[in-house]
């Protein structure tokens, strides 16, 4: 069961206040998105706006494919050469309310 830190009213503030940039930001990066994918559909290129260029290119990335890795690497050379780095992470999400 998670612990709920009952906190400062700056604090609080501040946590209101990412949740509902978020829920501002949210729209945005849909419409975002979808205008982007409406350019990736027409193809590498350049394209010119009145205020902005955009250019669209495909590329190859390579990823090492961990699972396969790990099948074929002992358990201790995995551990010799695994870099643990700690992580802060701040999650917010909204309260549900009774309708």
């Amino acid at each position: 069961m998670t612990t709920i830190n009952y906190i400062p009213a700056e604090l609080a503030a501040a946590v209101d206040a990412i949740g509902a940039l978020k829920a501002a930001i949210a729209p945005l990066e849909a419409k975002l998105k979808a205008l982007q994918a409406q350019l990736k559909a027409v193809g590498d290129g350049r394209y010119e706006g009145l205020l902005y260029d955009a250019t669209v290119f495909t590329s190859e990335r390579s990823s090492l494919d961990l699972d396969a890795v790990r099948e074929k690497l002992s358990v201790q050379f995995l551990t010799a050469h695994t870099k643990v780095s700690e992580v802060v992470t701040v999650k917010v999400t909204a309260k549900k309310t009774a309708a």
